[in-house]
């Protein structure tokens, strides 16, 4: 009798052993088929796209807005930006980190350009290695570079030539202050200035001298043309801490009566329109053109073509545009 019973307790232990295991595998064979509708649902995430924003000027105010844009851009085109640049505009420099990002083999660049055969090389190089490049605030154009995305230059230049000719009707002997030498968007800038004022009568203009991209550098600079050229009454300055410089050189050299153009929208230049000592300034847009870029970088990804130029407009901002809020 106490085999039976025996017997009867072992078959009953079998029983319930195989009824747990029955349930464990019914509930990792449910937990398999959730994790698969889970991954057919919502797919497994793509590893962010990496792209590398090389500015001029690491902590330029223009450069940082234009990082700023991109990588708020990127955030939504599921992209990671790693922004980088010389401490100080150094073309050998950019030419280097340029390098060392094909090296680190992203998606894509995005960078100035230079005008520069050495650049050109190192832009194809990047390209032929199936690596993506846009140039943004200057253009690149003799590389294979895919597309560039940034201000018309040129139409830039010729629209601040009409509005200090609009705006000095009497006429003026202009002193240039240009960012870099060796800068194309600056070239391409005085290009058009010059196009406009070389067409209207008593405009001339008597010197042009470089900034190298420096507010200190833009004040020697414009005290050293007013004390040099006595009948001076316009300086015109092309990069952004050209005109913040040049009020500052005025005051250097005691004079007064002298009409101050720039570029760019920096708090110091804003000041200067809201107290008269600056006329006006060709305002960019650097965050449109970084978001701008990824949106190109995004449309590329997914096998579209890209423009070869892709212009975002500028505009003019003067005391009177200040007032209605910076739409001039």
């Amino acid at each position: 009798m106490s085999n039976r019973k025996w017997s009867l307790g072992l078959v009953f232990l079998v029983l319930i052993f195989g009824y747990v295991l029955i349930r464990f595998f019914a509930a990792s064979t449910r937990v398999d088929d959730l994790v698969q509708r889970i991954g057919r649902g919502q797919g497994v995430s793509a590893p962010a796209k990496h792209v590398v924003l090389i500015a001029q000027e690491l902590d330029n105010p223009f450069w940082r807005e234009m990082e700023q844009g991109a990588v708020e851009a990127a955030a939504k085109q599921g992209m990671k930006i790693d922004y980088m640049g010389p401490i100080r505009i150094d073309a050998a420099e950019q030419t280097k980190l340029l390098e060392k990002a094909i090296a680190a083999q992203p998606d894509a660049i995005l960078v100035q350009g230079i005008h520069d055969a050495k650049y050109d090389q190192w832009i194809d190089k990047a390209v032929e290695r199936g690596i993506p490049v846009l140039t943004v605030d200057a253009d690149e154009a003799d590389s294979r570079r895919l597309a560039y995305v940034g201000t018309d230059n040129l139409e830039a230049g010729k629209q601040l030539g009409r509005f200090v000719v609009k705006d000095a009707a009497e006429g003026a002997v202009i002193g240039v202050i240009i960012g870099s030498e060796l800068a194309d968007n600056q070239r391409l800038r005085l290009e058009g200035f010059r196009s406009v004022i070389s067409t209207a009568p008593n405009f001339q203009i008597i010197d042009v001298r470089s900034s190298n991209i420096s507010r200190v550098g833009a004040a020697k600079q414009a005290e050293a043309m007013l004390k040099e050229h006595a009948g001076m009454n316009v300086i015109v300055g092309f990069s952004a801490l050209d005109a913040p410089g040049i009020v500052e050189g005025m005051q250097a050299a005691g004079r007064k009566n002298v009409r101050v153009y720039g570029f760019d929208d920096l708090e110091a230049t804003r000041k200067g329109i809201a107290e008269g000592r600056i006329r006006a300034t060709v305002v960019q847009r650097p965050a449109e053109i970084g978001s701008e870029a990824v949106a190109q970088l995004s449309r590329l990804f997914k096998g579209e073509k890209l423009p070869q130029q892709l212009y975002i407009p500028t505009a003019i901002w003067d005391a009177e545009a200040l007032k209605s809020g910076g739409e001039g």
